[in-house]
This record gives C-alpha cells, structure tokens and sequence, in this order.
C-alpha cells in the first residue's frame, strides 16, 4: 500500500472527516493502514462497516486497521472485540494525529498503542474548521461549517455519536472555500449535523443564510454553492432569502422530514407538523419556481397505522417532493423510540418499497420534464469518453465528450438512473 486506504460509511460530513483521517494518519507516519469510518443510523450501517472490516483484513492481513466515526464512538468495544481491529477511535480523537502516533517506547505499530480511544463527545463543545486541500477523485468539495446536534428525536441516535452542536466560525468557513476555489474546485457543498443551527453557539449568533451571504459576497469566484440535508422548520429569512435570489446557491434542497403524518412527528418529537413542509416548498417554489426537493423519509416507525403511512406517501405529491431517501425504521439501542412496540420487519420492508415507488414516479416526471432544457452541468469525471455529473438540481448525466468542469448541456433523454445530453453549441 503507498498509504493509507479509507473506506467511507454514511453521510457528507463523514467524507470530509475521512480526508482528515487520511491526512492526520500520514502526518503521525501511519503509511500502511485500512481506515474505516463507520456510520451509525441503522443496525444495516454498522452491519455493513463490519463486514467491510473484515473484507479487508482477509485482503492485506498484515495491515492495521484503524475503525473510526459514529459507530466506534457508541460502541467501541463491540469494535475493539474483532480480531480484525487494531485501534478504535471516537469522533474527536479521528481527526487529531496524535491517535495515529508511535507508543512512547517510539516502536512504531499499531499493536503498541492502546486499542480503544474515545472520549466523552458531549464534553467537546468547539469544532475547528479542517483546512483540506481537496477531495480525491471528486471535483465537488465538501466544507464543514457544524457538529454535533442538540435536538432529540425520538429515533435518532446521532446526538450521541456527535455532541452538541458546535459550529465552524465563518472566517474559517471562507477561508477553506477559498482555497478549495484556488485549487480549482467549481462546487462546494455545505455540510455538518444540523446546518440549519449553525451560528447558535458562536458569537453574535449568525445563522446559516448570514452564512451563505458572506460567502457567495468574498467569494466571488465560487460558481456554485449548495446545502446538505436542511431542516426546514429552522429556516429564517435571511437564508430564505439566499435561497430565492442568489442563482449561485444550486437549486435544490434536501429536507429532513421524516415522516407525513402529525403523530408520527410527534411520536418522533420533530418539531414541524406536515402541514409545514407543505407551506414551506410552496413558498420556496413560488419565491423560486426551479426549485426541486429532495427528502429523507422513514417508514414504519412504531405505531405507524396503514392511515397514518398513507399520509406518509401522499406528501410526496402534496409537497412536490423530487428525490427521496427512503428508510425502513431501524430501532437503534439507547434511543426512547426503541422502547416503543416495534412494527414488524416486513411490514417496514413492504412499505419502503411503496414508497419507493412513489418516489420514482415523481423523480422520473421531474427527469422527463428537462429532455430539450439547455441547463448546466458540473461534470465530475470522465469514464469512456462520457463525462460523468450533476445538473444543478443534482439530476445525474452522462454527456458524451465533456471533460470535468462546468459545461452547458442539452438534456436529450431520460431513463430512471439520470439524464443523458450533448454539449450546447
């Protein structure tokens, strides 16, 4: 190996951790190691991060592996157990490189350190902004501008692999997406916990549209800017506002909603009522008519009737939802909802599926709805000599002969997996 490999589980704010990873492993002189960072949102996650580690242990044996992220930090020993793991390190102690270190004897090796490193995250209460050079293989950045979460949902177990919220100060923020634009990147993506209480534990208590405003003003040479998964219910009007005027903020938004129904969100202890995810889209779209939606929806939560489900699906039509992440309910230890009487596994199943489908609908008329559109394409990569991207509203294309950058498309078809076009003339 000529370095460290990381293998990546979970959301946008774990991509960019991973890079740090990499780098903090490289600066303590870990050369040769396997890093993966675990995800912790479902039972499927951790499932998936130990059968990956065990993967890679039987393809380079003599390699350390080092298990970081959300699932270390809950529950380390369950990490610690496999044989397979050298070190265990929790959401603090992955990104500094003195976890990565030589024992004190200074024979270097993972056997020489202490196998588990983790902390109590709840005692961490600032988040430093990593200054990151790029992103490998990708032409789109991601920046953290937040960690952590200090609301409670009743399913959600990510406060407790997180810590508090904690936010990035914005000259930090600016900082890092100067370099990246500098560096020749044409899409940051802004990214953490919950984005939308960025700013409540910083001084003056700016907000993520103040946020917004500052960087697309000091950074004028930033093409395009977008948000991960919002929460709408804490959107204030400055970020309204950035959302509806600033062309550059990227057209299209992902919601966390959750469910459809009022006492599904109540049993979940969300903080909005359906009623307001519809508000909230049809005021964006009439403020900002190309706007499309994306969602993260759960099914079968406990209690959740064949009605109340319903409500569930009939919101995708009634909010004009685009593009869902759809979840079968995965009871997660140590959380309240866990305690709840469970519906049964299939009946989960059954219901993502429909939900699914009713997601498809919506995002292949959304998909049919561009063929003819002249729109404009960040192309990631190339593969054949198809360059390979993402439509301002996050629409996948393929457009033959385009090279990475930003490139004006004719969108010529459509099929369920993306678009496909050919460059403007």
């Amino acid at each position: 190996m000529s370095g460290p490999q990381v293998i990546t589980f979970g959301c946008r704010l774990n991509t960019v951790e991973s890079e740090v990873m990499e780098n903090r492993a490289v600066e303590a002189g870990l050369k040769d190691a396997v890093i993966v960072n675990t995800c912790a949102v479902t039972n499927e996650a951790v499932r998936q991060a130990r059968q990956a580690i065990r993967k890679a242990h039987r393809a380079n044996p003599d390699v350390p592996v080092v298990v970081g992220g959300c699932a270390a930090q809950l529950s380390p020993e369950q990490f610690a157990d496999m044989p397979e793991v050298s070190l265990v390190l929790g959401n603090e102690e992955k990104l500094q490189a003195a976890s990565y270190a030589p024992s004190n004897s200074g024979d270097f090796g993972i056997d020489a350190l202490e196998k588990i490193r983790v902390n109590d995250i709840d005692a961490v209460h600032e988040t430093a902004g990593h200054l990151i050079e790029g992103f490998a293989d990708r032409s789109r950045a991601f920046v953290q501008i937040q960690n952590g979460c200090d609301h409670r949902c009743t399913f959600c177990i990510i406060p407790f692999a997180r810590g508090p919220s904690r936010s990035v100060p914005m000259g930090g923020v600016v900082d890092q997406i100067k370099k990246l634009v500098g560096n020749g990147y044409e899409e940051v993506v802004l990214t953490g916990v919950d984005i939308t209480s960025y700013g409540d534990d910083l001084p003056g208590t700016p907000s993520l549209g103040n946020l917004c405003q500052k960087i697309l003003q000091l950074v004028p040479d930033l093409p395009r800017l977008r948000l991960s998964s919002i929460d709408s219910v804490e959107v204030d009007e400055p970020l309204f506002d950035v959302i509806a005027s600033e062309h550059r903020l990227m057209p299209h938004l992902h919601l966390s909603l959750q469910a459809g129904d009022n006492m599904i969100l109540k049993r979940m202890k969300r903080r909005h009522l359906r009623e307001d995810s519809i508000t909230f889209c049809d005021s964006v779209r009439t403020a900002r008519p190309d706007i499309v939606f994306g969602a993260d929806l759960i099914t079968g939560f406990p209690t959740e009737t064949d009605a109340m489900f319903e409500n569930t699906v009939k919101l995708v039509e009634d909010a004009g939802l685009t593009l869902l992440h759809v979840f079968p309910f995965s009871a997660r230890p140590g959380t309240p909802a866990a305690k709840m009487a469970q519906l049964p596994g299939d009946i989960r199943r059954d219901r993502a599926a429909i939900l699914r489908m009713a997601g498809d609908k919506a995002r292949n008329a959304f998909f049919q709805s561009q063929i003819g559109q002249t729109v404009s394409v960040l192309v990631e990569k190339t593969n054949d000599g198809v360059g390979v991207g993402h439509t301002p509203h996050f629409a996948p294309i393929d457009v033959v002969g385009a090279q990475p950058g930003i490139v004006d498309v004719e969108v010529t078809d459509a099929a369920a997996g993306g678009l496909t076009g050919i460059l403007a003339e």
